[in-house]
């Protein structure tokens, strides 16, 4: 019998979120439809509810929601007295709000370097950089990718630093089957609509193990206040609304599903890459933790100087693609008078050159990978001929 040819892709997304909401749409829509009905948009059950599993799910006994990931870390901070005179250990090599949550609190982030496999901070440098003033460090668990979180705890105890988890992109990832968020002293997610857990705006939590900060935490991000207009400390408004938690209590029963569909679809890439002789020009990413990776992004090296090349083809002939991130924290313009953009890390500034994402949400399917596949090989083919 005649197989029939295979319908040709002539484009695919970098991220496709109405293709990854439309199956639940209408359940989402209920389930915001019952929040207008009840009027009760601040601090319902579904609220409630979200935080339950939220917790549950990143090992850990408390959620507290909160109007962004960017505000969990700086919450996270505030309630750990981070402040003027303190220094905050971060990577270089992530986004912007790790390190603008330590600086709006009038701290000093001190950014270290990467290590070259995981993209995550290099914890050997975290440890050369604790001084007296370290108050926290905020590793971030990037693309997915966990840190070696036992390693950097056993550190922390001995030093008596707290840690702030930034799992923006990382909600489910393991680690030998624990889970991340929950190794720290708090940990900070992200509903972001592009994220593996996206909401339909900004959305953020916190988990700890910690009730004290649990309590601390809903003051400051409620203005201060407990009890009602009775403010103890200057706060923020920060919170989490029914209707995204709403909508988000239908989407985390899908959130295993979806992991698994990421995992397999970076499976694949590899496996492409393998059978495609492209190893001289790519380095697939790899994950250091077994199958706790949760893959937020597929992100490659491109070697030898052709990644902004790379990109352009990819994205001429329709294929999705994207930078995470062109310039590292410590050399960006607003970090500048912190005197520390002479600073050499290496791996962070390596990395900034040779990094590009490629598509990976759950939705994709096998001949939208094969398609990007085969574009970057028809770059590389083409290079290669002109080098000849």
């Amino acid at each position: 019998m005649t197989q029939a040819p295979r319908e040709e892709v002539t484009s695919v997304k970098l991220l496709d979120v109405p293709r990854g909401n439309e199956p639940i749409r209408d359940e989402i829509l209920a389930a915001i439809a019952k929040v207008v009905d009840s009027g009760s948009f601040l601090f319902g059950e579904d609220c409630k509810q979200l935080e339950e599993t939220v917790a549950k799910i990143s090992g850990a006994k408390f959620g507290i929601g909160c109007a962004s990931g960017s505000d969990a870390l700086l919450l996270s901070l505030m309630a750990l007295g981070v402040g003027e005179g303190d220094e905050v250990i971060v990577p270089s090599f992530t986004f912007f709000a790790t390190a603008s949550a330590v600086t709006r609190l009038g701290a000093k982030p001190v950014f270290v370097d990467i290590e070259a496999d995981t993209f995550n901070i290099d914890i050997d440098c975290v440890e050369a950089a604790i001084t007296n003033h370290t108050k926290a460090i905020i590793p971030v668990h990037l693309f997915g990718q966990p840190v070696d979180m036992p390693r950097l705890v056993a550190l922390t105890k001995k030093h008596s630093i707290n840690i702030v988890e930034d799992a923006a992109q990382s909600i489910g990832a393991s680690i030998g089957g624990k889970p991340i968020g929950g190794f720290g002293d708090l940990g900070c997610i992200s509903f972001y609509p592009t994220k593996n857990l996206g909401g339909f705006g900004d959305g953020g939590m916190i988990v700890t193990n910690d009730e004290s900060l649990r309590d601390d935490l809903r003051m400051l991000a409620n203005h201060g206040m407990r009890p009602r207009y009775y403010h103890h400390v200057v706060g923020i408004n920060s919170r989490l609304d029914s209707m995204q938690a709403a909508g988000l209590n239908v989407k985390i029963r899908h959130l295993d599903e979806m992991t698994s569909r990421r995992q397999a679809n970076a499976s694949l890439y590899s496996e492409l890459f393998a059978d495609r002789g492209l190893g001289w020009w790519i380095e697939d990413p790899r994950s250091a933790v077994g199958d706790g990776h949760v893959w937020n992004q597929y992100t490659v090296r491109v070697k030898h100087g052709q990644r902004d090349a790379l990109a352009q083809h990819l994205q001429q002939n329709g294929m999705g693609c994207a930078i995470y991130y062109p310039i590292a924290l410590h050399q960006q313009q607003c970090f500048l008078d912190l005197g520390i953009g002479e600073i050499e890390l290496p791996e962070t500034e390596r990395a900034t050159q040779e990094v590009l994402s490629l598509p990976i949400f759950p939705e994709l399917q096998p001949q939208e990978i094969e398609a990007v596949v085969d574009s970057m090989q028809n770059f590389f083919v083409s290079q290669s001929r002109m080098a000849a």
